[in-house]
């Protein structure tokens, strides 16, 4: 059992409990780009009482955690999950999302110029996000995928032209910032995801489906950057001694 402390960091807390996502999402505490911060500094930042979040982070269900204990699934394992759940969620709803998104804007603009710019940002979330995940497909998690079969000496050890992983990791890191602050961005107009009361089925469908999207992100997010990201680094750092 993970003992909280002060210097308890928020990406080592979620890490080892998915489910204290909800309480640092009811603080309004950035769990995925900006994880790796102390309790204390989040709650002097903040102005919010140490104990009582320290409280909520304890008390919370353990459930979810004992059946997705993400730290410890293999690392190939933990891509294919990424792949498979997560880049397929995006790849299957972004078209959904943004014909409600034009539709809501072309029929609503008008008395809700918000639903513009979310049209906007959300196309560019999306398209960036197509991109990220190739990039991942293609180039990040097969040269992880080599380096876990060299460490079981299936392979031999192929130079790249990143020179270290470190490299395409803080690129990728950087484009997972850049999604999350454009989806700050579209939670804010939104009133996170708060319809008007006037509000027609399609709007709320429209709102119900991008808050789904960004907590999916997220997760997504968490896994890679708290969990998949540290492994790699150290797989690569053991090759090298």
């Amino acid at each position: 059992m993970l003992t909280i402390t002060e210097n308890s960091s928020v990406a080592e807390i979620v890490s080892y409990n998915i489910e204290t996502i909800d309480v640092f999402k009811k603080y309004e505490i950035d769990f995925c780009c900006g994880g790796d911060v102390s309790l204390r500094k989040i709650c002097d930042e903040k102005g919010l009482m140490y104990k009582e979040l320290q409280w909520a982070l304890q008390n919370i269900s353990q459930l979810k955690n004992k059946v997705y204990d993400y730290v410890s699934w293999d690392v190939n394992f933990l891509m294919d999950h990424i792949v498979h759940i997560h880049h397929a969620y995006v790849t299957a709803n972004i078209e959904k999302i943004q014909q409600y998104a034009n539709k809501v804007a072309n029929v609503h603009g008008i008395h809700y110029p918000e639903l513009l710019e979310i049209k906007s940002l959300f196309r560019e979330v999306s398209e960036a996000l197509v991109t990220h995940m190739k990039e991942e497909e293609q180039v990040l998690f097969p040269y992880i995928k080599h380096l876990v079969a060299v460490q079981k000496q299936k392979e031999a050890l192929v130079t790249t032209g990143f020179e270290a992983i470190e490299n395409p990791i803080q690129l990728m890191e950087a484009a997972h910032e850049n999604a999350g602050n454009l989806f700050k961005r579209i939670s804010a107009l939104a009133k996170n995801y708060t319809p008007p009361n006037t509000a027609c089925t399609t709007l709320k469908a429209f709102y119900t489906a991008l808050q789904e999207f960004e907590e999916d992100l997220h997760l997504h997010i968490h896994l890679e950057n708290n969990i998949l990201h540290p492994k790699a680094l150290k797989l690569e750092e053991q090759m090298a001694k």
